[in-house]
């Protein structure tokens, strides 16, 4: 079994023109994007890299038709199974003010069919990776999203939300599973390493019960208002009473659905050919590529890939409300 571990890098730099024009555009659509787009530039970078090592005539290389396999743009680490997509580089990375300048806000989703008893283990990886992504040594606000969970299934000023947001992902977990991963999280907060823990899709008919049992309380509510035109009373008067702040997001639960990542590390035109063709068609291009005598890698690795997590960054310089780095990472599995 092998991790792999995806990123998209900052996408509020200048390369990253296709998500910057719609920053209402929803969580999935904008990780998607992201992350094809850094693909991109890092097989462009192989591939320019490959150039410069080739003989000049006229000054130009010999070979400008070289694809690069994803060998040369990904990294692997044997010793712990992971192969980094692209590589990781933390060198470039850091905030370009001091830390005590920015809100950072981080959110993490749990995604469907992932054993809940891996998620102590995967919070404190997807928020490492923020760290050093960051450059900082812990972030102000960490808010969870649980699968399954619809803000709208206990709110009835949204009647017809039901039907808008499409195709239920998975069946809500029961508040007991919450409770024990929230424990975790409280853990992070006592050891500084987040100051404020938030939920998302929250009705209060499910906040009221978590707040009766958690240690450490919710600061943050996120609640999706896509479809209603307020938030309902009952709700409003508890975020009151415990003192809860209610904001307004688009995000999608299931954020990488399976099918999403096998298109986005596949071949073809929209994949970054990590993965070979499912029923190994890879082996298949790769004899016709030698019988036509072409020089192309199209070789992928095999298996079943199975999303584990997703995580959002943003960091705001507070006395301007300017987003200056803001981006994802995604963790999955690949199978033999």
């Amino acid at each position: 079994m092998t991790k792999l571990i995806l990123s998209t890098s900052n996408i509020m730099s200048g390369g990253s023109s296709a998500v910057r024009h719609d920053m209402t555009s929803r969580s999935n659509a904008e990780l998607t994007s992201s992350l094809r787009m850094n693909f991109k530039a890092a097989q462009e970078d192989a591939a320019y890299a490959h150039m410069q090592t080739q003989p000049q005539t006229n000054g130009h290389s010999d070979d400008v038709s070289h694809t690069p396999s994803f060998r040369d743009w990904t990294s692997h680490h044997a010793a712990k199974a992971v192969l980094y997509v692209p590589t990781l580089d933390f060198t470039a990375s850091a905030l370009q003010e001091e830390r005590e300048q920015y809100d950072i806000t981080l959110k993490l989703f749990y995604l469907p069919g992932i054993p809940v008893a891996r998620r102590a283990s995967q919070t404190r990886e997807a928020l490492d990776f923020v760290l050093q992504e960051l450059h900082v040594p812990s972030i102000d606000l960490l808010i969870v999203s649980f699968p399954g969970i619809y803000f709208d299934e206990e709110s009835e000023g949204c009647p017809d939300k039901i039907q808008s947001r499409g195709p239920i992902e998975a069946d809500p977990e029961p508040l007991e599973t919450q409770i024990k991963t929230w424990q975790e999280l409280e853990k992070l907060k006592d050891e500084g390493l987040v100051g404020r823990l938030g939920v998302s899709e929250f009705g209060a008919e499910r906040l009221q019960p978590f707040l009766e049992r958690t240690r450490i309380k919710p600061s943050v509510d996120q609640i999706n208002l896509r479809d209603c035109c307020s938030v309902p009373r009952p709700l409003l008067t508890l975020a009151k009473k415990e003192k809860i702040d209610l904001l307004v997001h688009n995000d999608s639960t299931n954020i990488l659905p399976r099918g999403t990542l096998r298109e986005l590390l596949g071949p073809g035109e929209n994949g970054a050919g990590v993965l070979a063709n499912d029923g190994d068609m890879a082996g298949d291009k790769r004899k016709k590529n030698r019988e036509d005598g072409e020089a192309v890698d199209s070789e992928g690795m095999k298996g079943d890939v199975e999303p584990q997590w997703v995580i959002k960054y943003t960091a705001v310089v507070k006395n301007r409300g300017v987003v200056e780095n803001k981006g994802y990472f995604a963790a999955a599995e690949l199978k033999a």
